[in-house]
């Protein structure tokens, strides 16, 4: 589960007059709505540009400004969980084996079994597409729950939409070896079972992408029909919803499946961080300002903003420029990405129980 996945159950009941907005119009048009379609242009832009073909040596390594700027972003999003965990004295002191104990242990693991590695490579390789996936269905639930409607009907019919439209154009597209190849560090450990995963998904591509068109065009229809039987029933469609998943879905198709620019990777991860980043210190800021002792500063909140930025960047620029080059930091990188992907559905998960 996601940050927003678990968020969208902590009030069920139709409340009176409820912004039709997670935070605000113009926030929320900026950091949640519009960034799908902006990353796409960005895409659009960077293709073919000196930020896309000039490569350069750094750190050992051969790369692009464009690759390196988005994995400093990325990671910089990965860290920002840390907000939420570490730093919340109402999560952190009641839950301290999960955001203590457990990412020691699997640094420890990691750091003496390539199993591990290994492991953990291919489950952040595969969990982060289910993550990014329900990040999207939470923000549609949301905006569901604002416009009166029970969270809870077609919840399983959001998942179901959300996850088809980011993991279908994956394994079924131009970008799915990009994926699928992870299992090849399988070989590493001396297991070639999964190490072949590759080859037979490549030969059997063709059967996959048909299947996931002729089944996903079937459960659009039924989609559909469902929600118009919803409305007839006093379902109240919400176009901020119906905007997102629209333009979401599109992103994804367009990119993941085609990869028409050479900017999938681009495309879809900086959106989704992003959006993260906006939703976190949209839920976190009074807990930074209160971490960083500025209750009585005038300008609390952009002083808190601009450390918040400064130092989930930060953190992204170290993790991307020189862990490769030092196993610790390299499997530090991993651990936070597992971590990033577990606390931020449990934390939600635990908020809910104390609302």
């Amino acid at each position: 589960m996601t940050t927003l996945e678990t968020n969208t159950e902590l009030q069920s009941a139709p409340v009176a007059h409820r912004s039709l907005y997670i935070v605000s119009p113009v926030y929320d048009w900026v950091f949640f709505l519009l960034p799908p379609l902006a990353s796409l242009l960005v895409g659009a832009l960077v293709s073919g540009t000196s930020l896309d073909t000039d490569r350069f040596w750094l750190a050992g390594r051969r790369v692009t400004w464009s690759t390196m700027l988005l994995g400093i972003v990325v990671h910089a999003h990965l860290f920002a969980v840390v907000a939420r965990s570490h730093l919340n004295p109402d999560v952190f002191p009641r839950h301290k084996f999960r955001f203590v104990v457990l990412p020691i242990a699997l640094f420890v693991a990691m750091m003496t079994s390539m199993w591990a590695v290994v492991i953990a490579t291919v489950v952040v390789t595969f969990w982060d597409v289910w993550h990014s996936g329900l990040q999207t269905f939470g923000f549609g639930r949301i905006y569901d729950r604002n416009q009166g409607n029970d969270p809870l009907v077609g919840r399983t019919l959001d998942i179901i939409l959300n996850f088809l439209l980011y993991a279908g154009p994956i394994v079924s597209g131009a970008t799915m070896l990009a994926h699928f190849d992870k299992f090849r560090l399988f070989e590493d450990v001396g297991v070639m079972f999964f190490s072949q995963i590759p080859t037979a998904m490549a030969s059997n591509q063709r059967f996959i992408a048909w299947s996931v068109v002729a089944g996903g065009s079937v459960f659009l229809v039924g989609y559909v029909v469902a929600y118009i039987r919803l409305a007839k029933q006093g379902y109240k469609i919400g176009f901020q919803k119906v905007f997102l998943y629209a333009t979401t879905g599109v992103c994804s198709i367009w990119a993941w499946a085609f990869n028409p620019f050479g900017q999938a990777f681009l495309i879809m991860n900086l959106f989704h961080a992003f959006q993260y980043l906006g939703l976190v210190w949209w839920s976190e800021q009074r807990v930074l300002v209160k971490r960083l002792g500025l209750e009585r500063v005038r300008s609390a909140k952009p002083i808190a903003a601009f450390v918040f930025v400064i130092v989930t960047l930060g953190y992204g620029a170290i993790a991307e420029i020189v862990s490769d080059n030092y196993r610790a930091l390299w499997c530090i990188a991993q651990i936070m990405a597992l971590m990033h992907f577990f606390y931020d559905g449990f934390i939600w998960s635990v908020r809910k129980k104390q609302i």
